[in-house]
């Protein structure tokens, strides 16, 4: 893999990180599903391996910037399996919507697993790590695109989560942000 297509396919995998984002804030947005404190610690760690896929854009491929994809995407994976053992048990009821017969901290689950593979075959290609090989201008086009769209979601993000838990604890069950009652 050369190092130029390794770069395309983080700037892919950074697309995908913020379509991933982008569904959840059109959720949120639109059928006033406010996140729950497990799901924005979800979205802090699609953000967090994101990072690792921008920082791979900005600077070239790295070791190093992998392994931060990788902690995010593990530390997804425990936080959206530990809501999925929450509403495992019967009666204990669900949060949020379901999509294609699966609620979202499911498909974020599956999501990570993937990201955690993806990243693991990545990392088996060695001659993306050549420095000499690394194109001149390293943020084409695709890369600039998704490297703004990723900043302002995590932007976003951030700032979704002051507005729903006004600095302090977040509810359990939100219904309203609370920094703008």
């Amino acid at each position: 893999m050369t190092p130029a297509l390794s770069l395309r396919l983080n700037a892919v995998g950074l697309l995908a990180v913020s379509a991933v984002l982008i569904f959840a804030f059109a959720d949120q947005l639109f059928l006033a599903d406010l996140p729950c404190p497990l799901c924005i610690l979800q979205r802090a760690a699609f953000v967090v391996a994101g990072f690792g896929l921008a920082l791979n854009l900005r600077f070239g491929p790295r070791a190093s910037h992998y392994a931060l994809l990788l902690i995010g995407a593990l530390a997804g994976a425990v936080i959206a399996s530990r809501q999925i053992l929450i509403h495992i048990v019967p009666g204990t009821g669900t949060y949020g919507h379901a999509l294609l017969g699966l609620h979202f901290y499911s498909w974020a689950f599956v999501i990570f697993v993937v990201m955690v593979l993806g990243t693991a075959l990545m990392l088996l290609f060695d001659h993306q790590f050549a420095e000499d090989e690394v194109t001149a201008d390293r943020l084409s086009a695709l890369s600039k695109v998704a490297f703004v769209l990723f900043g302002l979601l995590a932007l976003g993000n951030g700032l979704s989560t002051v507005l729903e838990c006004a600095g302090g604890l977040c509810p359990d069950n939100p219904t309203d942000y609370l920094l703008l009652r």
